[in-house]
């Protein structure tokens, strides 16, 4: 049983890690780079190359059965899902074979109406300290489940 960090742009990498750290499961960052090696024997750095959808194609290449993903690109979970990987977003949702396909629809649609309205200024709300919080108490659940299976 491996946790999967999608790291690149990851705002709860530092909670993922004390979580994985309490459970003692191996916990790996995968991003293309800019992070340091971290001192936590349970946690490793892979850095792949640079490139669009390298990380998320070496992450759906490694994570199985009994495994748990975190990120928020959802063609990476719907490749994770198939593979038999856990998946949980960084705000605490967890995604499955029977929520992936609407979120993937409504992704698509949200993109081609961003893509209409020259006008649209993204952004969303910060990362509160509740939903670092609430990632950790769904990371826990979710980690605590692989761990019994």
């Amino acid at each position: 049983m491996t946790l999967y960090i999608d790291a690149d742009a990851c705002p709860v990498k530092a909670e993922a890690e004390r979580v994985a750290t309490r459970l003692g499961v191996p916990m790996v960052l995968v991003c293309n780079g800019g992070l340091r090696p971290p001192a936590n024997p349970l946690v490793s750095l892979k850095i792949v190359d640079q490139g669009p959808d390298e990380a998320d194609r070496w992450i759906a290449d490694q994570c199985g059965p009994g495994d748990v993903v975190v990120t928020s690109d959802l063609p990476l979970a719907d490749r994770c899902l198939k593979a038999g990987a856990a998946v949980i977003q960084h705000d605490g949702a967890a995604l499955s074979q029977a929520n992936i396909g609407p979120r993937l629809a409504t992704r698509d649609l949200m993109a081609d109406i961003r893509a209409s309205n020259p006008f649209h200024q993204g952004g969303g709300a910060a990362f509160s300290r509740a939903d670092r919080a609430r990632f950790m108490q769904a990371l826990d659940r979710v980690l605590q489940a692989a761990l019994r299976n």
